[in-house]
């Protein structure tokens, strides 16, 4: 289809051509005219003389421009002659330039009858009109005869001009014509760049398509195809002439999905990066924190339960989703779980714990709430003694009702009630009212 459509703008810029052709014959008439009013000039010879400086400048800047349109005119014939070879339409030039020859045979005939009445001057006019006739027809016998349209174009061309350059100072109508010539020409060009700039718009190669036509193609198979094509776009109905916006919004708009897609595929990668490096970071973490915790259970159990053994273990292969058991054994036991422990050995299993965690993360106090209700004697001591080693670095803060752990302390409050109903907080500093005592 855009093949055929391409042959219809080439036949339309063949018929251009030929439009620019006929305005040439017209010139042509126009110079012949040119000649007959010379012998009207001729008897104002003497006046015109006055008006030849002038006249000349001008004729100068009409010459430049007829030179300007002539190689426009030049390179649009080149044009078409390349497009016309192609088609093999030769003949048709020919034939064309037969005619104009015909006419201008004619037009001589009516010149020499409007002549024939003339003085001497016309007379010689006719001589020379009747040799430059000659040489046209000469010329036009020799571009009749050669093949090379582009060749022998070119060489009428420059006789012509030869020719039209000695009329030219007293032709002054002729720009006029070359004007509407140059026009054409110029529209011709435009129609020319337009159908180029259509083809090009195709993203297909001139070169390829021509080399890729099929030698029984035609231009009537062409416009059949073309008409049955129509008939089925009828068929298809009403045409959505808003579906090319509708593309453009749809691929703009997937423009933009894509580079959200992009964007978050990048965002993606990056969180995945991230959560990698957190995840090794959380392991290596992990199972230091979890291995320094186990070194120092395995330290403050027995040192609390006076022998014994106690320990982490995972519960689980993936280290960051596994559950931590505690191991715990007091000397003479072999309990096979922690909850066969006494509420007093659960106590001292997990005060060991936290410890551990205290020794891995200090903190300025640690708050203990009646942790050694459930202990005896013997466990209280123990814990009253790693206590006061802790005791070192750590404040503690102790609720108990133990004798043995209040003489830890270095500070009591308590809370008595010497009136019933009314309770009044009562606080001893251990090392005031020993100084007080020793007094």
């Amino acid at each position: 289809m855009r093949r055929a459509r391409l042959d219809d703008e080439a036949a339309g810029v063949a018929s251009e051509i030929a439009l620019t052709r006929e305005i040439l014959a017209r010139a042509a008439r126009e110079l012949a005219r040119g000649l007959l009013a010379l012998s009207e000039l001729d008897s104002r010879q003497p006046q015109l003389h006055s008006d030849r400086d002038e006249t000349r400048e001008a004729l100068a800047a009409a010459r430049q421009a007829a030179q300007a349109a002539q190689l426009t005119a030049r390179d649009l014939l080149i044009r078409s002659e390349s497009l016309r070879s192609t088609e093999n339409s030769m003949a048709v030039g020919v034939e064309r330039m037969l005619e104009q020859r015909a006419q201008l045979a004619s037009r001589c005939a009516d010149l020499e009858g409007e002549l024939a009445s003339g003085d001497t001057p016309i007379v010689e006019l006719e001589a020379r009109l009747a040799e430059a006739l000659a040489r046209r027809l000469e010329v036009e016998a020799e571009l009749a005869g050669a093949r090379s349209a582009l060749e022998d174009a070119e060489g009428d061309l420059r006789v012509l001009d030869g020719k039209r350059a000695a009329a030219e100072q007293r032709v002054f109508d002729a720009r006029t014509a070359m004007q509407e010539a140059r026009i054409a020409a110029s529209e011709t060009r435009v129609r020319r760049e337009s159908i180029a700039e259509q083809f090009a718009a195709t993203h297909f190669a001139l070169a390829e398509i021509q080399q890729d036509l099929k030698p029984d193609a035609s231009v009537p198979a062409w416009e059949d195809a073309l008409t049955e094509v129509r008939a089925d776009i009828e068929k298809l109905g009403q045409v959505n002439l808003a579906a090319i916006d509708e593309l453009k919004e749809q691929s703009e708009r997937k423009d933009y999905l894509d580079r959200q897609f992009t964007d978050l595929s990048d965002a993606l990668t990056t969180l995945d990066q991230a959560m990698r490096r957190i995840d090794k970071e959380t392991r290596t973490r992990f199972e230091e924190t979890f291995e320094r915790i186990n070194m120092g259970l395995k330290e403050k159990f027995p040192r609390l339960f006076g022998g014994g053994h106690a320990y982490l273990e995972l519960v689980g292969e993936d280290v960051l989703a596994a559950g931590v058991a505690v191991m715990a054994r007091p000397p003479g036991k072999r309990n096979s779980t922690i909850h066969l422990l006494s509420g007093g050995e659960k106590a001292l299993t997990a005060v060991a714990l936290v410890f551990s965690i205290f020794d891995l993360n200090p903190a300025p106090f640690c708050l203990l709430d009646e942790v050694d209700a459930p202990l005896d004697e013997h466990n209280v001591s123990r814990f009253c003694e790693i206590v006061r080693d802790m005791s070192a670095r750590i404040q503690f803060i102790i609720i108990t009702h133990n004798k043995a752990t209040m003489e830890l302390a270095s500070q009591l409050i308590g809370v008595t009630m010497s009136e019933p109903g009314v309770s009044r907080l009562v606080s001893v500093d251990i090392d005031a009212a020993l100084r007080l005592a020793a007094v």
